[in-house]
């Protein structure tokens, strides 16, 4: 399966190491890459062997089997419909997106009509398996996130204790907290909705770490799952997990046995 990326930064470059360095998932290539600025290009064709394009239209015809989406949500926005419409699947990382109602159905109907796919990774949370199968027969009651988060990135100055600077649903968080909160946007897509999905966010001066817990509540029973996220080596702004799952994602298209 050839692979192309839109975008060139951290979970980029992991994806292109993993896959056409350490050889992680056989029978798969990063064959091309989508950036902003051409002067980049150099890099990319020298350290693993990417043809770098900075017109997407050149790009979609590069022979590449899917897409996957690795820059913002700007990119979303201007990519998603003529990926879908040029055939590719589509694997999107910037969630935030589809917070969009009417972007989510211009997508959802492309997919329809088209008999292409679009894949979300779990990014940097889990129990999103639970929460789907919950809904299977829409037996899912309450859905909440608590995320804890150093104080630093959420408010711009030190404070003393912890302090709760949201506490309502998915979709007002999304609108007051765009950058910090796609686990939410994940989270309420594979269960209640935004309205409907309970969030709070809170910053810690004592934490290092991006902390979320989520719990859920249904005909199923009850779950109650945390996670602690590692950073990215070289860059402490990205979830390792977030990055992995993008991987998983992809590993899932190439085996012929599907867990989940």
């Amino acid at each position: 399966m050839k692979i192309g990326l839109i975008g060139g930064g951290t979970v980029a470059k992991f994806l292109s190491k993993s896959i056409n360095t350490d050889c992680q998932l056989p029978g798969c290539t990063v064959a091309s890459v989508l950036l902003r600025r051409a002067d980049a290009a150099g890099e990319w064709e020298r350290r693993f062997g990417i043809q770098a394009f900075t017109d997407i239209q050149s790009f979609l015809s590069s022979g590449i089997e899917l897409v996957v989406e690795a820059a913002t949500v700007e990119a979303v926005r201007d990519c998603a419909e003529l990926v879908l419409s040029a055939g590719k699947d589509l694997v999107i990382i910037s969630v935030g997106a589809l917070a969009d109602g009417k972007l989510y159905g211009r997508l959802n109907e492309l997919c329809r009509r088209l008999g292409t796919r679009i894949h979300l990774p779990s990014g940097a949370i889990g129990g999103l398996d639970v929460i789907h199968s919950a809904m299977a027969l829409g037996q899912l009651d309450e859905v909440s996130l608590t995320t804890r988060k150093p104080a630093a990135s959420l408010v711009g100055h030190q404070v003393s204790e912890k302090e709760v600077v949201f506490d309502g649903t998915a979709a007002e968080a999304i609108s007051r907290f765009p950058k910090n909160i796609n686990v939410a946007i994940v989270l309420s897509l594979a269960g209640l909705g935004c309205d409907e999905t309970r969030v709070k966010i809170v910053a810690d001066p004592e934490a290092t770490k991006n902390t979320h817990s989520i719990e859920a509540v249904g005909s199923f029973g009850k779950m109650n799952i945390q996670l602690e996220n590692e950073p990215m080596p070289d860059n402490p702004r990205t979830s390792y997990l977030a990055a992995l799952s993008v991987l998983s994602t992809l590993k899932k298209q190439t085996e012929c046995i599907s867990i989940g």
